[in-house]
């Protein structure tokens, strides 16, 4: 009889070390979940099955879902190599190799209270496979009620820093192992190139913002600052009134005002319309259509922040609002695994880099956002942060309100999947790149 063993689902070091010791058979189950485990009929056989057919070192599957009494089906993704997030959800059930996972644990030299079974499966997958099975194998009661959009922000909340810090540890010995680990110095950034109207432009794209964007124009122009600045606003064919709001802001000589023309162009393509216009400042600062800055300084902080620094991004802290400006968990998102020795190696792991963001426009230029609704920036921060510094502000930049309007307030399975798929795969793009780069020197 095949073993199966229950776990946490963040075990430690010592618990990963005692299952590869009672491993006994050649394959060992792994379920983290708290509630009884429900396979399919012929659930387990199909899973050793596809683990023999392959020889991967895991096999994991779809599964069906209890949420809230209700039963819905909950397919997950296939794993890619930049599937490097902590947070990859598997499900609960995992098939593992045995001769792989006591391999694993004998290499293990370093004690995690948290991070045992991130360790383990990124181990794993550099001994071999992690397959995913697209058939629903067996279902899970889940636990955590909440939208999606109110658990996006659970790897950066404060109160599980702890946990965060091993996981990154974990995945810097990774990274080093496969010979994609970044090491400082960084590419100077000469601010002195190029001849631009304004010395900063704040960047505001938007769609169908009609409730919030005056608000956002408005906290952009009442900026104060030592130099000239700008505000870019790029409208994406919106049908609910928007574009009459930006012509009310028209007289302000600040203003530039961009609409998009026929076809797609999404938010990185309304971001590469604005940073291509010869309007636009040496520095591109961001602010979302439904967001306000913390206070009148927020410019001049960027634009201070770039020059003592010498970075060619900046990445600023946000308080999370509800749209009247109350502050609501996990509260001030300050993003502190940003440093100079690993920050541009622990952006392999998290999903975000903090906001409101920062680019120093010529370098910008060059790299260009991928014109999608999801990720550009992420895709763009992963570029800059390969070869150059991103610097840091810790101060609350900018509020962040969350409402029932906003993209990712509450996602399905199936779009929140589409959107870890595809931020995965900037992360396979860019850690090969990466590590083209390294074995090239």
């Amino acid at each position: 009889m095949d073993n199966i063993f229950r776990i946490q689902a963040r075990p430690s070091t010592a618990a990963i070390k005692e299952l590869a010791a009672s491993a006994g058979d050649d394959f060992t189950f792994i379920f983290t979940k708290p509630e009884e485990l429900r396979p399919v009929d012929g659930a387990l056989h199909r899973m050793i099955q596809v683990a023999r057919y392959t020889g991967a070192s895991m096999v994991y599957a779809d599964h069906f879902s209890i949420k809230g009494g209700e039963e819905s089906f909950s397919p997950v993704i296939d794993y890619q190599e930049g599937a490097l997030r902590d947070d990859f959800d598997f499900g609960g059930l995992l098939l593992v190799r045995s001769s792989a996972l006591k391999e694993a644990a004998l290499e293990m030299d370093k004690e995690y209270k948290f991070a045992g079974l991130y360790d383990l499966r990124l181990r794993l997958s550099r001994k071999g496979s992690l397959v995913r099975i697209p058939e629903p194998l067996y279902y899970e009661v889940e636990t955590d009620l909440r939208k999606s959009g109110e658990k996006q922000f659970d790897y950066v909340d404060p109160r599980n820093r702890e946990v965060q810090i091993e996981m990154e540890k974990a995945c810097t010995e990774h990274l080093r192992a496969i010979g994609a680990l970044l090491t400082p110095p960084f590419k100077d950034a000469d601010f002195s190139c190029g001849d631009f109207p304004v010395e900063a432009s704040v960047i505001i794209p938007c769609r169908n913002r009609a409730a919030t964007i005056a608000d956002a124009i408005r906290s952009a122009l009442s900026q104060k600052t030592s130099f000239p600045y700008n505000v870019i606003v790029v409208d994406d064919h919106s049908d609910d009134g928007t574009v009459d709001i930006i012509r009310g802001f028209e007289a302000d000589p600040k203003l530039v005002f961009i609409q998009q023309g026929p076809g797609y162009h999404a938010i990185g393509g309304n971001w590469n319309a604005a940073i291509s216009d010869p309007r636009c400042g040496r520095f591109a600062l961001q602010l979302d259509s439904d967001d306000v800055y913390s206070d009148e300084n927020t410019v001049q902080k960027f634009v201070d922040a770039f020059h003592e620094q010498r970075a060619a991004m900046i990445i600023g802290s946000y308080r999370l609002t509800d749209i009247d400006l109350n502050e609501i968990p996990p509260g001030v998102i300050d993003h502190r695994e940003w440093s100079d020795d690993n920050g541009m190696n622990n952006a392999l792991r998290i999903n975000g880099l903090g906001a409101p963001r920062g680019f120093w426009t010529p370098l910008l230029r060059e790299v260009t956002f991928p014109v999608v609704k999801y990720g550009e920036d992420y895709a763009v921060a992963l570029r800059i942060c390969r070869e150059y510094r991103i610097g840091r502000i810790y101060d609350v930049m900018y509020n962040c309100r969350r409402w029932r309007d906003n993209s990712d307030a509450d996602l399905s399975v199936e779009k929140v999947n589409a959107n870890n798929l595809y931020k995965d795969r900037i992360r396979t793009w860019e850690l090969r790149a990466r590590m083209a780069m390294l074995s090239a020197k």
